[in-house]
């Protein structure tokens, strides 16, 4: 698999890497299975995938378990990506980014990842109760310890009526200028796929202008780009689809001619609806690493291959003319 480098501090990871949310968090919690998802991850890094994203909320914390126990006796292939900040209530999610409390959660993540190091450490969500100079510091002080070789960032705010995505991405701005005067920010974690393309605006090209990694998520759009849902199948109560406008039966269906533009691409290269929405978000940079999620083998392999699909002039523009998604963002 082609190699990308992230940060100034030029981490090299796969092309393509895999977000292991999935497989406690999110989605279809009847599908989840331990065995299953160790197979993934297995398959993407017999791939070539090293990136593995995880996080302590997911789960929370078994996935980080999960990702530990998938990487016994093969550590050395696998770049870690882990994050903190985040608490899981029982009804509610709550940020703390209080210097204490983000040690002892990276403690507790390297005992859970069965790892000395995590490549690069995200901070979840800032806590508006802490200047975030003062999380960032504490994250810092984890590199200057060993236990950290990066720091990132995750620019997956909620989103209120108040507030677009616009506006959340010029805040997200806002606060890198000012973290970057404590530590270099290695990469930032966002949203951005064929039909999410707001980061392009300004979160990518201030990333690439900095020498900052973009680690794209949702690059599948939360599995529709794939092709592989139908409109109207309905999602169990858990899952985030359940309750996003994009999902309803009528969005679906609005939207099927985005998933009908990536197949025509797709035909052409011999290569899958899902492959040519991640070989679109690799043209949009050198810095950027798609990280698709999943928990089935199955698909971390086809996933993985998209990185051998070369996307020409003539397919990017096809698939910049395809309508924008209808439905609001969240």
């Amino acid at each position: 698999m082609e190699r990308r480098t992230i940060g100034a501090s030029a981490l090299e990871v796969g092309a393509i890497g895999l977000g292991c949310m999935p497989m406690h968090w999110a989605y279809t919690a009847s599908q989840r299975s331990g065995e299953g998802a160790l197979r993934a991850v297995h398959a993407a890094l017999d791939a070539g995938t090293t990136l593995l994203d995880t996080a302590d909320m997911y789960g929370p914390f078994t996935n980080e378990l999960l990702v530990g126990r998938a990487l016994r006796g093969r550590r050395s292939e696998a770049f870690i990506s882990t994050k903190c900040g985040l608490l899981v209530g029982e009804q509610h999610v709550v940020a703390n980014g209080r210097p204490g409390y983000v040690k002892r959660a990276c403690d507790a993540s390297l005992r859970r990842l069965q790892t000395d190091v995590i490549d690069v450490y995200q901070l979840h969500r800032p806590d508006p109760e802490v200047p975030v100079e003062e999380t960032w510091g504490a994250m810092a002080e984890l590199v200057s310890a060993g236990k950290v070789r990066a720091l990132g960032w995750c620019a997956m705010g909620v989103r209120t009526h108040r507030r677009s995505r616009a506006g959340l991405y010029d805040a997200t701005l806002r606060q890198l200028e000012r973290v970057q005067q404590v530590f270099p920010v290695s990469c930032v974690q966002a949203e951005l796929s064929v039909w999410s393309r707001e980061a392009l605006d300004s979160l990518v090209p201030w990333c690439a202008s900095r020498g900052v990694g973009v680690l794209a998520a949702m690059p599948l759009g939360n599995g529709f780009l794939s092709g592989t849902l139908t409109p109207g199948q309905g999602f169990e109560p858990e899952d985030v689809r359940a309750r996003h406008p994009r999902f309803t039966a009528e969005m679906m269906a609005s939207n099927q001619p985005v998933v009908a533009g990536l197949r025509r691409v797709a035909g052409r290269h011999g290569a899958t609806a899902a492959q040519v929405a991640l070989a679109w978000v690799l043209a949009q940079g050198r810095h950027v690493v798609p990280v698709p999620g999943t928990k089935k083998e199955r698909w971390a392999v086809e996933n993985a291959g998209a990185s051998g699909v070369r996307l020409d002039a003539a397919d990017l523009a096809e698939i910049g003319a395809l309508p924008r998604a209808m439905g609001s963002w969240d």
